[in-house]
């Protein structure tokens, strides 16, 4: 029996990054290998020839969009494994035309960003980066900024999320230890699934006046752009936490800023609007926000989005289920 043909297009620089000896070995029990022998990930002209031949791809950041000429390109080509965030940028009317079938590891990618949000909310509300400079500077807990930057705990406060997707729902599970209220506001999550993960669905308006912790994790999209404007901002209380590891467009910068600089609540902005912060903006100053560079998920290993992608493709070829299909259906909520 013939073996499908398996292109890796994301160059060899990225392979311990992203596969695991498990996943390869894996993939070399069902297919053939074909490689991108770039350490960068393949661009267009490099596609044209990787793909000829094969049944199926492997791709991830940087890679070129599969357009019309490469699916002109490639007769034999009948399955897509994507490793990262967003399959939008990768994928073209040719290709859904084609009915080529696409799959996303991003599920994987999406607990590394739960566990680093999870993270900000313990130590946002412990408030231990401002209070470790107070200390730096000389102070102690019976100083004025005790008052300002008073320690908090997690357990037991009401925490909102905004957007019950891959990332949003992660955070829920995670939250589940520490007898947490959990409110959610997503127009696409229905009252018996929110019944089924134990959150209570609200609207917008009621979740940012009554939560302590407020994190976004929903796709940036025209719905969801500014979705946390100057009048969202303004109704969050004062001793709330802002978190946001999802797309900068979804908060007002300018409007943070102002907000912000009040005072009166304390934010964690792993994402930017422009990206990154432009360096004379007062993100960088204000004493009440953490900025990080983009690096909520995985950074130097993310081998298990690699066994995921692989296993994506035993399944395809088997004639099995996916974990995680992607549809085109889908494109107009996911990020």
């Amino acid at each position: 029996m013939t073996r499908p043909i398996v292109a890796i297009t994301i160059g060899r620089g990225n392979y311990a990054r992203m596969f695991s000896q498990a996943a390869w070995d894996e993939l070399d029990s069902f297919a053939e290998i074909r490689h991108h022998e770039s350490p960068d990930p393949a661009d267009h002209e490099a596609l044209l020839g990787l793909l000829t031949e094969a049944d199926a791809c492997i791709t991830s950041w940087g890679v070129a969009q599969l357009d019309a000429e490469l699916i002109e390109s490639s007769p034999n080509l009948r399955a897509m494994a994507h490793m990262g965030s967003s399959v939008k940028r990768f994928v073209s009317d040719a290709f859904w035309e084609r009915g080529i079938h696409l799959t996303s590891s991003g599920v994987m990618l999406a607990r590394d960003v739960a566990e680093t949000t999870l993270g900000m909310m313990i130590v946002g509300r412990k408030r231990i980066i401002p209070l470790s400079q107070h200390l730096r500077e000389g102070g102690w807990r019976d100083s004025p900024a005790w008052d300002r930057w008073d320690a908090r705990e997690l357990t037991r406060s009401t925490v909102g999320i905004i957007g019950a997707s891959n990332v949003g729902r992660h955070v829920i599970s995670l939250l589940d230890s520490f007898e947490v209220e959990i409110l959610v506001y997503d127009p696409y999550l229905s009252d018996d699934e929110a019944a089924e993960m134990g959150v209570t669905k609200v609207e917008l308006a009621e979740l940012l006046p009554r939560c302590h912790t407020v994190s976004l994790h929903c796709p940036s999209m025209e719905s969801t752009y500014h979705i946390i404007d100057a009048g969202a901002l303004a109704s969050m209380r004062d001793d709330a936490l802002l978190i946001n590891t999802a797309r900068g467009d979804l908060i007002d910068e300018s409007a943070l800023i102002t907000e912000l600089s009040k005072g009166r609540f304390f934010a964690f902005l792993d994402v930017s609007d422009p990206e990154p912060p432009a360096l004379d903006s007062p993100l960088r100053s204000l004493d009440n926000v953490v900025l990080t560079p983009h690096t909520a998920g995985c950074i130097e290993n993310c081998t298990r989005m690699g066994e995921l992608a692989v296993d994506e493709l035993r399944r395809f070829f088997a004639g099995e289920p996916a974990v995680y299909e992607i549809t085109h259906a889908m494109f107009n909520r996911i990020a």
